[in-house]
């Protein structure tokens, strides 16, 4: 869920976000935001609270430099 669509207004960008969050689950293999609770989820989206640690030493700089732009809750 992108945050545009949490707030109720997107366009495009959301489709954006949406790749970003497929590629941090191929790359890692697990989603990018995770919370016991929907409303938690939410919340972590957009506080933008990604963890970088295990098993991302692994990944390139280039490849999660392309995450961290794609799953920037602001589009501009």
């Amino acid at each position: 869920m992108a945050p545009e669509v949490l707030k109720r207004n997107y366009g495009p960008e959301v489709g954006v976000w949406s790749a970003g969050v497929i590629v941090y689950i191929l790359l890692c293999g697990v989603p990018p935001f995770w919370a016991e609770t929907e409303q938690g989820v939410a919340q972590a989206i957009i506080c933008f609270a990604i963890d970088f640690k295990d098993p991302w030493p692994k990944v390139s700089d280039n490849a999660k430099d392309l995450v961290k732009k794609m799953l920037n809750p602001d589009p501009k």
